[in-house]
């Protein structure tokens, strides 16, 4: 297992390989496809972000309420394809890892390998698990998206596992077998 602290270092998110497995503490932010749609329209304005999100991780995920004494609800993965179109405007803007569920496209794919980024899975089906690795949670802009919104999250030991790499292996398409860790 490969630790991350967020925000990231470039040159370990480099070094990761489709199928290893990390355990990812400090900050992430969260956004599904209609903060990723404002995100992208301000850059298109040439305007700033609202958030930070240079060597930063992004989980495409809408969380639940909080129940009384937790940070968070439930707080799984939502299939990333959607956010396909918004991805170059934020990997130019430094992000280093998107997590979600399922595939992406091949461009995507060749993203990744331009800006030195990488695309981590998420267990999916294990949201109450997830929201127990989450120790703070806060809204940062859109609030009026609801679970939607851009939240800033505190994880400790997040675990996700490298789904594409920055040097274009595919765990997908290679398959896990070749990279099970025993």
């Amino acid at each position: 297992m490969i630790k991350l602290t967020a925000p990231v270092d470039p040159e370990q998110i480099k070094k990761l390989r489709a199928g290893d497995i990390v355990s990812i503490s400090g900050i992430i932010y969260t956004a599904r496809d209609a903060a990723h749609k404002r995100l992208c329209e301000l850059l298109a304005r040439g305007e700033q972000l609202p958030i930070d999100v240079r060597n930063g991780i992004m989980y495409y995920v809408g969380p639940t309420p909080a129940k009384p004494g937790r940070a968070i609800g439930s707080a799984g993965p939502t299939s990333s394809y959607r956010m396909d179109p918004y991805t170059e405007p934020l990997l130019k803007q430094g992000l280093k890892v998107m997590i979600g569920k399922g595939s992406r496209s091949n461009e995507v794919k060749k993203l990744l390998c331009e800006y030195g980024a990488v695309y981590l899975s998420a267990i999916g089906g294990a949201a109450a698990s997830i929201s127990e690795t989450i120790k703070k949670c806060e809204v940062v802009t859109y609030e009026d998206l609801g679970a939607e919104a851009i939240h800033r999250l505190e994880v400790q030991d997040f675990y996700a596992i490298v789904t594409y790499d920055s040097e274009g292996n595919d765990l997908l398409e290679q398959g896990v077998e070749k990279y099970r860790k025993i």
